[in-house]
């Protein structure tokens, strides 16, 4: 009777949230987003707070903010390169440095938005030595006039990154560090194993830091048309002055911000004005991109450390991001038995995660492709270890030139804290019951000899698999993938180079790649397959809603799912809500 009671509760809540909560939401929502787009736009993109690559998971993640991520933006200059209205892009560069992968993608569609003969004009307010800086600037240099506002620094000379190790601090005071890795490279948890770089750890770093500079920099000479070695020269002579930046031929132009979006509102022609990027964003969204009739080609979004599980809603407005196995499996076997999906693109960006959630979705990966759909990865910022595990047999992978790739390795252990509580007078006593393993995560005491053979005959079994599977996705033998493995990190550029990707490009390249190995032609339509949760979902685990609630809920949804109440909708708004163990993690780079 109580959970009868309960449930009745949760029942009458939801729909009580459900008709007055929701239409309220989708009316403030329309009125937000109504502005019309004039004739004559100039598309007004700010860049100057993070980004992520793909939408939050939580839908009701804009009410607290207004996120950008690097697919919506793609996406919705992909629309404006045949919108008659859209006459031009402005952009307002951050003063420290984008992500490299991101900036990648952003470039890209930059390109490809000016050679649909619309201009591009970059306005920069100072690029100082803050991540990945030379990242910015490559994004800058992309567009048809880059301006620096006077006065401003140009301070993008080059790249560091700093490592921060806590083996001094825990000899002080008494943590052990208990951790083993395959191998050398795998050096995420070097910081607390040892108190400097070892040589394995200062060699990868360097390498991928390298590349990513070259990248970067070969990439803004390009597009400058300009000698690579002249620009380096250039650049590394800094920290210059925005007047010297302009007489070096780093940049264009110089001016206020004002004078930049005048000079290129007179470029689009008369009657142009500016139109706030996100409210184009949401005027012309829609679910899926692309001519109803054409063949279908499904995009799988994955962004975030890979664990096991369903999304339960987290945080109601946000939250950090994940990619969560049952989510995203299923959507991929829902794209396998789609009959009108052609092909997948599965987007990645992941640093890794849990091994048996990577083994569940690399395991929907097999049934779409062993269904006669192939499935193309497109890598962004990230695609490494856990990320490279999901991606491994995929029919191709597509990565940015410095995207953060391979890491083909395993680590695991724990930090130990009783001699540090004991010098405090706390005492740490385990009980056990069973095998000599059962105490095994105790954070009291260092494993045992025998506790220590067995976990690292686990970590092996976990190396030796992801050496298997890369070696079958890949068509290598183990004996070669061992020897490009061993835990390390390489870029979009190099990982080509060795293999490990086929193409470099971003989501739109693999797009083209999954349209080739499917033999499609012409135009296909983007169904994206969801492992967002619903506006109904979020707000259901909000309440404690329980399953027979929310399946009242999900009922109600169907009905708002069918065609003549979505374009009713639609009607209303043309603005929709945004969609939003052993370790193989890859280290993140300490910029961030």
């Amino acid at each position: 009777m109580k959970q009868f009671l309960l449930t009745m509760a949760g029942v009458v809540a939801g729909l009580t949230l459900f008709f007055v909560g929701l239409p309220v939401l989708f009316v403030v929502m329309a009125l937000s987003a109504s502005r019309p787009v004039p004739s004559a736009s100039v598309l007004d993109l700010d860049l100057r707070r993070q980004i992520s690559d793909q939408d939050p998971q939580n839908p009701l993640s804009v009410l607290s903010s207004r996120p950008l991520s690097v697919m919506s933006i793609i996406e919705t200059l992909h629309r404006a390169e045949r919108d008659p209205r859209v006459r031009g892009l402005f952009i307002r560069l951050p003063e420290d440095g984008l992500a490299p992968g991101a900036a990648d993608e952003l470039r890209l569609a930059v390109l490809r938005f000016r050679k649909a003969g619309k201009p591009v004009y970059a306005h920069s307010q100072g690029i100082y030595p803050s991540g990945v800086a030379t990242a910015t600037y490559m994004l800058g240099a992309s567009a048809d006039q880059l301006w620096m506002q006077p006065g401003a620094s140009f301070e993008a000379t080059g790249l560091a990154s700093e490592e921060v190790f806590f083996k001094r601090l825990f000899d002080k005071y008494g943590v052990k560090a208990d951790y083993q890795q395959r191998y050398e490279y795998k050096n995420a948890v070097n910081p607390y194993l040892y108190s400097d770089y070892t040589p394995a750890h200062k060699q990868a770093t360097l390498s991928w830091m390298t590349s990513v500079y070259l990248a970067t920099l070969g990439a803004a000479a390009a597009d400058r048309h300009q000698d690579p070695a002249v620009l380096r020269k250039a650049v590394e002579s800094g920290p210059h002055t925005a007047a010297e930046a302009q007489k070096l031929r780093i940049v264009d132009r110089l001016g206020q911000v004002k004078q930049a979006e005048d000079a290129l509102l007179r470029r689009a022609g008369s009657g142009a004005r500016l139109l706030d990027f996100g409210d184009y964003a949401s005027s012309v969204r829609r679910k899926d991109l692309g001519p109803a009739s054409a063949p279908k080609v499904a995009v799988v979004y994955a962004e975030g450390a890979i664990v096991t599980g369903t999304n339960d809603g987290g945080s109601v407005f946000g939250g950090q991001q994940s990619i969560f196995s049952d989510d995203t499996a299923k959507a991929i076997y829902d794209a396998a038995e789609d009959g009108e999906v052609k092909a997948i693109v599965l987007r990645v960006n992941s640093p890794g995660g849990s091994d048996t959630a990577s083994e569940q979705i690399l395991a929907a990966v097999r049934a779409a492709r062993a269904a006669g759909k192939p499935v193309v990865v497109s890598m962004g910022e990230y695609g490494a270890s856990g990320g490279y595990w999901i991606s491994s047999e995929a029919s191709a992978i597509v990565a940015e030139p410095t995207t953060l790739t391979g890491s083909i390795g395993v680590y695991g252990g724990k930090l130990v804290f009783g001699q540090t509580l004991a010098r405090f007078g706390v005492d740490l006593r385990q009980t056990t019951v069973g095998g000599p393993f059962a105490d095994a995560y105790s954070v009291g005491r260092e494993f045992t000899p025998a506790q220590q053979a067995a976990f690292a005959h686990s970590i092996d079994l976990v190396y030796d698999g992801f050496i298997q599977r890369v070696a079958t996705g890949r068509k290598m033998s183990p004996d070669r993938v061992r020897e490009i493995a061993r835990g390390r990190v390489w870029t979009g550029a190099q990982a080509k180079a060795l293999g490990l990707v086929d193409e470099l490009g971003g989501f739109y390249e693999a797009v083209a790649k999954a349209k080739q190995l499917a033999g499609l032609k012409g135009e296909v339509r983007l169904k994206r397959m969801s492992t967002t949760l619903s506006p109904l979902a979020v707000f259901g685990h909000a309440l404690g809603a329980d399953a027979a609630s929310l399946h009242v809920l999900a009922r109600a949804a169907d009905i708002l799912s069918e065609p003549h109440v979505q374009g009713a909708m639609d009607e209303l708004a043309e603005a929709r809500l945004r969609a939003e163990g052993a370790d193989v993690l890859a280290p993140l780079p300490s910029w961030r």
